[in-house]
């Protein structure tokens, strides 16, 4: 039976593929083993596995048992993770469906505590900086948590405008209001001197969530 693959995994060339899929279910094998498994020949399957390694795809270790040549193995290397399909965003929904139906509060406290321990993380990295350069550390925490957020100024240079690219739980944010509420208070959060408005939102169709952040004017 064929795995489900993820959409990159799926775009490889048939036999490094292959070859990927079965390491992924072998856990370990050595050139030969892998050659006989594919019906191809153990130069090829060098082959294969030296351009999967340069993408650090595959990874070997070399085994010593007696005279001669060590025994080498290969194994799917780190990258390899990303390449199969994760169905964290479901199980994540099933969670908070369960949680939801036994108290139906717990789920917003736990937007909440989130968003707290979130705050927390973030502040430390916004002490002794301006307000630009908070803004441009928060936009480099919000891309670093996968949100491929950017900044730029506004076009009256008074402000800037905020941008998330991609929704990071946009699953858990389509059932849950509380994910998008928690979002816009983070940012209120760390910006406390500043005005934080969201003008575009991924959910009401719009290509990116858009805040505009705008310093609140001193007495």
């Amino acid at each position: 039976m064929e795995p489900a693959l993820g959409p990159v995994l799926a775009e490889l060339p048939s036999t490094r593929r292959t070859l990927l899929v079965t390491l992924r279910k072998r856990g370990e094998a050595r050139a030969e083993e892998l050659a006989q498994e594919l019906g191809i020949t153990v130069s090829a399957v060098r082959q294969h596995l030296q351009g999967l390694a340069a993408a650090d795809l595959v990874v070997h270790r070399d085994e010593i048992a007696g005279p001669g040549r060590p025994r080498r193995s290969y194994a799917l290397g780190a990258a390899a993770e990303a390449l199969f399909p994760k169905a964290y965003g479901e199980l994540t929904l099933e969670l908070l469906d369960h949680l939801a139906d036994e108290d139906p509060g717990v789920v917003r406290r736990a937007f909440e505590r989130r968003r707290t321990a979130r705050v927390r993380r973030v502040q430390t990295r916004l002490e002794g900086l301006d307000f630009a350069g908070r803004v441009a550390e928060i936009a480099r925490v919000l891309d670093e948590d996968g949100y491929l957020a950017d900044f730029a100024a506004t076009d009256d240079g008074e402000g800037f405008l905020l941008r998330e690219h991609n929704c990071a739980i946009l699953a858990v944010a389509r059932r849950y209001g509380h994910a998008c509420s928690t979002e816009i208070s983070f940012l209120r959060e760390l910006l406390p001197d500043a005005d934080v408005r969201r003008v575009a939102h991924i959910l009401s169709g719009s290509h990116a969530c858009v805040y505009e952040i705008r310093p609140t004017p001193v007495a």
